[in-house]
């Protein structure tokens, strides 16, 4: 654990990781658009990430499963450690919504 009491930060890029695992720890919906949009480099996933977000803004909590999945399908080209930690942390959120 740091000083501060948060997640370790991890040497390759700076992205925190679990402690327990060493892992990257999940993103949060928003927070994986948000990675997508800061760090993809195909345009088009891009433009649909931002669609999405516009979508959920307007649509509310009830459109993120949907969107959740069309910016998954979007991503499926990008490779690299942040598109993985994006990946599994909207797989993990859908696989949630399935348990509802």
């Amino acid at each position: 654990m740091s000083p501060m009491g948060g997640d370790e930060v991890s040497p390759k890029g700076g992205d925190k990781v679990s402690p327990e695992d060493g892992k990257p720890r999940r993103l949060g919906v928003i927070e994986a658009f948000t990675a997508v949009i800061n760090s993809c480099p195909s345009g088009s996933v891009r433009a649909a990430t931002d669609a999405a977000l516009e979508t959920i803004k307007r649509e509310g909590a009830d459109a993120m499963p949907m969107q959740a999945y069309l910016v998954l399908t979007a991503m499926q080209g990008w490779r690299g450690n942040k598109a993985t930690q994006v990946r599994e942390s909207l797989e993990a959120f859908l696989a949630g919504q399935q348990d509802d």
